[in-house]
């Protein structure tokens, strides 16, 4: 009998019809493991990924593989997006046993949850060095069977090695000891100067890092730092990692010229590398930057919607058992699209359309070229423009990649951040009525009866308490909500701020993952390291900063700067893995341009929103009522009835402004007393 049927996990889902006897992870599959003396087999994965689905296809739906899993173990299967906690804790575990880690990750544990043995992918038969599936498990049960006392061994030592990773540094150094423009070495170490990017092959986005220098360069005029975020985003932009015709990222690019992207399009993707092209087109004015913002939230909002106002989670790199063919492309479709052979063959010469392609799946050899070239869309030709339209309209009649349509709370959050900022700054109405929904519907309909909010939903029903990152990362939507929507939004960051020190906080400084409710495992983890998304620690102490300068109250500051205080050296020794705890850190030793907005002011916020102000918040009351909200409204009003503007910084307000252009000189005098100009 399998038990995945019901979850609310679409990755879960999917393997409701294997031969495999799973269990969701919980008391049921542990009990069942105790009762019968066999160690727990467990599977972690996600929806999106392609040898998450490769491993499946070979050896989860093959009969005689379940039959020796069902006969020598109990099998849970758990979707790392629902469940970062489990993820978190047993990766630490994959990673010591291999030296690696990536998913599926599959895990030999005792009924008391510890681990014994691991890895990642699993071939069906002995391939490249690597053992068999059938072979490993046959040696996992006969050590379980003969040799109990070292397999305890083992699981005693990665236990303790578990408990090692999960404690965290003393924070016994100081934020100011360092300046932040001290990343900009080793960040230009690993930056590409011909293709964009950190590192080599695979290349991945790194929005954060990207933010980070767009920051730098806001407050330094550092030419460098501008250099390498604006060479990065131009080379994704004009890469096959972006896609030309729907708007969206691929997750990241498996050569280094960001051609040939893992097809994969994750919500949390969009979210952060919408903020740095919406940073970078305030920086630079760039026009190809707005447009790059502008499809992609028509992507997220057309292609990733759910009925209820929340987003779903990604959608998958295959599509018919084939990664990538949904993305592809021959002459002879170009052709059809187009109708007009001039304009198609326009297609085909700027994307180097050829009947050989640029990419060939290895497992089915199906092959077609990826729209994509290294050459900027500022040069793309009318012809091709136009054609992009009919190019979307064809491909909407194939058969789309798989969609994992659970909403993930933290993951929803910090698109709305970023939507909220880009409706500020483009003026775009639409999109702010869209983050308001999502807002409301998140307040609602992922909390449960008692006010605690829940990670998961899927198709009306939410599950899972939500985690350290989930309550950090709405706190910061809220914020910004509040900042560039209206102050009333303010009210409900600060329950969840209360909530999120309350459930997670450490007196010593940081968040543990989970709540002191949630359920205990061989460990307790914090999250601290930014990786794909930011870290719940990062999340947590930049929101908290910037609410304690938009209320007053020294404990958020306190708390966050406790919280800092734990990754303050490790960040300036890897900072593109701390980029967001960086961003922070700045936050916490730069005092802060604080800007009240009063009444009808949506012109004035929108020039605020033009622009990058690191270290900086916002308020807007838009009525006068409301400037009981917070410290930084009280006794303030409008100027001859028209919406004003107050700028302050370090203690010192300036005169209100009521016009865009005194506004924008008022900021340009605060930030140049900041700096001591």
């Amino acid at each position: 009998m399998n038990r995945l049927a019901q979850e609310t996990s679409p990755y879960l889902r999917q393997h409701a019809d294997n031969p495999v006897d799973w269990y969701p992870w919980g008391e049921e599959a542990f009990t069942a493991a105790r009762e019968l003396d066999r160690p727990i087999l467990l599977s972690v994965g996600y929806s999106a990924c392609h040898w998450c689905h490769v491993m499946a296809h070979e050896s989860f739906e093959d009969s005689e593989t379940a039959a020796i899993m069902n006969d020598l173990f109990i099998n849970v299967k758990v979707d790392r997006e629902e469940r970062p906690d489990v993820d978190a804790v047993y990766m630490t575990a994959v990673q010591a046993m291999t030296g690696r880690g990536g998913w599926p990750m599959t895990v030999f544990m005792t009924a008391e949850g510890v681990p014994f043995y691991g890895g990642t992918y699993f071939p069906p038969d002995d391939r490249h060095g690597m053992a068999s599936f059938t072979r490993v498990m046959q040696a996992i049960s006969e050590a379980w069977m003969t040799d109990r006392e070292h397999v305890a061994e083992q699981g005693e030592q990665l236990r303790e090695l578990i408990q090692r990773a999960a404690t965290p540094p003393e924070g016994g150094v100081s934020l100011s000891e360092r300046s932040p423009h001290e990343v900009l070495a080793p960040i230009a170490e690993l930056f590409d100067p011909r293709l964009g990017g950190f590192g080599r092959a695979p290349k991945f986005p790194q929005a954060m890092t990207i933010d980070l220098l767009l920051r730098l360069h806001a407050n330094t005029k550092n030419e460098s730092a501008l250099h390498m975020a604006t060479t990065s985003l131009d080379c994704m932009a004009d890469g096959g990692i972006y896609d030309h015709l729907g708007g969206g990222f691929a997750r990241y690019s498996t050569d280094d010229k960001w051609l040939v992207p893992h097809f994969e399009k994750m919500l949390y993707d969009q979210a952060l590398l919408l903020g740095a092209y919406l940073r970078a087109f305030c920086a630079t004015g760039n026009a190809s930057y707005r447009s790059v913002i502008e499809e992609t939230i028509a992507y997220v909002l057309r292609d990733l919607a759910t009925p209820d106002a929340g987003w779903a989670s990604a959608e998958d790199a295959d599509s018919e058992g084939i990664e990538g063919k949904f993305y592809l492309w021959s002459p002879n479709e170009i052709h059809e699209a187009c109708s007009d052979s001039a304009i198609a063959k326009a297609v085909i010469e700027w994307f180097e359309v050829t009947d050989a392609g640029n990419f060939t799946d290895p497992h089915t050899y199906y092959s077609g070229t990826i729209l994509a070239n290294s050459r900027p869309r500022a040069e793309r030709p009318e012809a091709v423009t136009a054609a992009l339209p009919l190019l979307l309209k064809y491909r909407s009649r194939r058969v789309r990649p798989g969609l994992d349509d659970k909403v993930l709370l933290a993951w929803n959050a910090w698109f709305l951040r970023s939507l909220v900022e880009a409706a500020a700054a483009l003026g775009r109405q639409d999109w702010m009525d869209a983050a308001r929904a999502n807002a409301r519907f998140l307040l609602s309909e992922m909390r449960s009866t008692e006010g605690r909010l829940l990670r998961s939903w899927q198709n009306g029903r939410a599950h899972l308490p939500a985690y350290a990152e989930d309550y950090a990362a709405l706190l910061g939507a809220l914020i910004s909500l509040a900042e560039l929507d209206d102050a009333n939004w303010l009210t409900e960051a600060i329950s969840v701020a209360d909530d999120l020190i309350e459930l997670f906080g450490r007196e010593e400084g940081g968040f543990y993952t989970t709540g002191t409710d949630q359920e205990r495992l061989v460990a307790r983890t914090l999250d601290l390291q930014d990786n794909a998304t930011p870290a719940a620690n990062s999340l947590a102490a930049d929101a908290l900063l910037r609410l304690a300068d938009l209320t007053g109250v020294e404990e958020y500051r306190e708390t966050a700067i406790r919280t800092l205080r734990l990754v303050v050296g490790d960040a300036y020794e890897h900072p593109t893995a701390f980029a967001f705890a960086l961003g922070a850190i700045e936050r916490a030793i730069t005092p802060a341009v604080e800007i009240a907005f009063i009444g009808d002011a949506a012109q004035l916020v929108k020039a605020v929103a033009n622009r990058v102000i690191p270290s900086s918040v916002f308020l807007w009351a838009r009525s006068t009522s409301d400037t009981h909200l917070s410290p930084l409204l009280e006794g303030r009003g409008e100027i001859d009835s028209q919406g004003t503007a107050f700028v302050c910084e370090s203690n010192t307000c300036r005169l209100p402004v009521t016009d865009s252009e005194s506004l924008n000189q008022e900021i340009d005098l605060a930030l140049s007393n900041r700096r001591g100009d």
